[in-house]
């Protein structure tokens, strides 16, 4: 769990820093930022998060009008924060689209809780299979099982698959993937990430020249498809 991607959102710099200090201190390692609106719409688009913790009260862009314009096109958990108690502005917020609403002042075990809680319901642990219209890859024991045949990914092949399964049915950019395989200096690691792309749909498509499962989006970068009526 420690491992999510987690945007965290508010104008007021204090408390910006105070959320920081909070996550870095239960184990959170890949934090970012965000002190406005269309800030958070910049770095939510390149970074795609697995989890985003939103202020309500924020100048130009709010967080009511945030939330709905990525709820366009995505369903990324969000915790929403506002100094504001009252009863319409947490429906409103759930109406929207928000996972859970936490008014401050918060107690730092509680936010911590309630974000567990979110990533637990939106990346469960023990769903670990995926089941594409070829092939069945078991995360947990880096296995493909296609044709009466077991394939073993490699560790870099997990690691594109996984950050797939998370964003599956959306495009991942280029960026994303080959900073998940070569960290945050990924410059220049395009033509490795296409090698080892190619290698992992040998592994998981039943016909690799034309793939259906693992789809590359022209000039922006590759999305997983799932077999359909699996979740």
């Amino acid at each position: 769990m420690l491992h999510h991607k987690l945007l965290l959102v508010d104008d007021d710099r204090d408390l910006l820093e105070m959320l920081l200090s909070i996550f870095r201190r239960a184990g959170y390692t890949n934090l970012l930022t965000a002190s406005s609106g269309s800030e958070a719409l910049r770095i939510w688009r390149e970074a795609q998060p697995n989890l985003i913790v939103l202020d309500v009260m924020m100048p130009c862009m709010d967080g009511f009008s945030f939330l709905k314009e990525i709820r366009r096109t995505s369903r990324v958990p969000v915790l929403m924060l506002t100094a504001r108690g009252e009863a319409e502005d947490r429906i409103e917020g759930l109406e929207i689209g928000a996972d859970d609403y936490l008014p401050k002042p918060f107690l730092p075990k509680e936010l911590l809780l309630r974000v567990s809680a979110i990533l637990n319901r939106a990346y469960p642990n023990q769903n670990e299979i995926a089941e594409l219209a070829g092939s069945t890859v078991d995360m947990a024991n880096a296995e493909v099982r296609k044709d009466n045949e077991t394939l073993t990914l490699t560790a870099k092949e997990l690691l594109l698959f996984k950050k797939l399964y998370q964003n599956a049915g959306r495009i991942v950019t280029t960026g994303i993937l080959c900073e998940t395989i070569c960290g945050e200096f990924w410059q220049g690691y395009e033509s490795t990430l296409s090698t080892h792309i190619r290698h992992l749909r040998e592994k998981i498509e039943k016909n690799p020249s034309k793939p259906v499962s693992l789809i590359t989006v022209k000039g922006l970068g590759y999305r997983l498809n799932l077999k359909e009526g699996s979740s």
